[in-house]
């Protein structure tokens, strides 16, 4: 489903700049080294060889090379400047892609056309993935029509029932990723179906937890606001009307959402209804992760490819500052 034809062409000068502006602040940094897992049909292939032609990644091809050859010769892509790694299979060549970043010959991880659930089997495993400390949770950027600033959802992905101790990380991922991605000091919505804290509604009481959490620097990097519903975390008029105040009320940057359900129903309608464009990534991994999608737009591939490489970027600093 696409937005209306008659509204389509004046929607989408007026929703893409944002993400026309993410692209080419990436443009003038130095293309981002990245394992593209199993690239074996033309959708996946041309996601990377796209994001190569705008300077925003140099793809290593992870796959059955002659696999790739011939998906590059149908689809009548030059793969020629790129590495090749040959596999048999899917499965090793998730586990190569992986490998690749544990060789720090990557610094980002890209789907092809082998499934979400397989790539990141190989992400979690406890000896050879790329675990951190911290859970993976998915984030959707998003730029919806009419709307003043990007909205981030997470998470809409991975996560499915999460715990309060899960949202934590996941609240933190959030922030550190609208930070790389240059929103300076995030502002945080935790969504409920209420603003009011009700002891029979279990995302209320843990939204409360995590606001009293960030206040004690267990969250860092943003604000946290919730519970708020949908209408007053991203409407100031809902926000007075309810007569809520604060800096995130009305304003949020980031939704939290209750559970997986929530977020895919909210990511799928501002998408599918609305018109916006979304990215996605995946974090708390030891590299940003983009899972994207045949459905998703070249403008939405190559936004996802970006936003992952300005993540990886903030992460390389990050870590050659915690060296001095």
């Amino acid at each position: 489903m696409s937005p209306h034809p008659a509204k389509a062409s004046a929607m989408s000068t007026q929703h893409c700049e944002a993400f026309q502006r993410l692209i080419a602040t990436v443009k003038g940094l130095p293309a981002t080294p990245t394992a593209v897992a199993h690239p074996c049909d033309e959708s996946s292939l041309a996601g990377a060889v796209d994001a190569a032609a705008q300077g925003i990644i140099t793809p290593i091809l992870v796959g059955p090379k002659r696999r790739i050859e011939a998906t590059a010769e149908k689809a009548k892509l030059d793969i020629s400047p790129f590495e090749i790694v040959d596999t048999e299979h899917s499965q090793q060549s998730a586990e190569k892609a992986v490998a690749l970043v544990r060789e720090a010959r990557a610094t980002m991880l890209m789907k092809g056309s082998l499934s979400s659930d397989e790539l990141l089997a190989a992400v979690v495993k406890r000896d050879t993935g790329l675990r951190t400390g911290r859970r993976l949770s998915h984030c959707f950027i998003m730029d919806v029509p009419n709307h003043p600033t990007v909205l981030v959802i997470t998470d809409a992905a991975i996560n499915i029932f999460p715990t309060l101790e899960e949202k934590v990380d996941i609240a933190q991922n959030a922030i550190d990723f609208a930070r790389a991605v240059g929103i300076t000091e995030p502002k945080v919505a935790i969504l409920s179906a209420t603003e009011k804290i009700n002891p029979k509604l279990q995302s209320t009481v843990e939204a409360a937890a995590l606001c009293k959490m960030a206040d004690r620097g267990q969250i860092t990097g943003g604000i946290l606001d919730g519970p708020l519903a949908l209408d007053n975390a991203i409407s100031p008029e809902a926000a007075r009307i309810k007569g809520l105040s604060g800096p995130v009320a009305g304003h949020a940057d980031i939704l939290l959402v209750p559970d997986l359900e929530a977020g895919n129903v909210l990511a799928k309608s501002l998408s599918f209804l609305m018109g916006a464009d979304t990215a996605g990534i995946v974090l708390g991994a030891r590299v940003p992760i983009t899972l994207t999608s045949r459905a998703d737009s070249v403008q939405s591939r190559l936004a996802s490819c970006a936003v992952a490489a300005l993540v990886a970027r903030r992460q390389i600093e990050t870590a050659a500052g915690a060296l001095k």
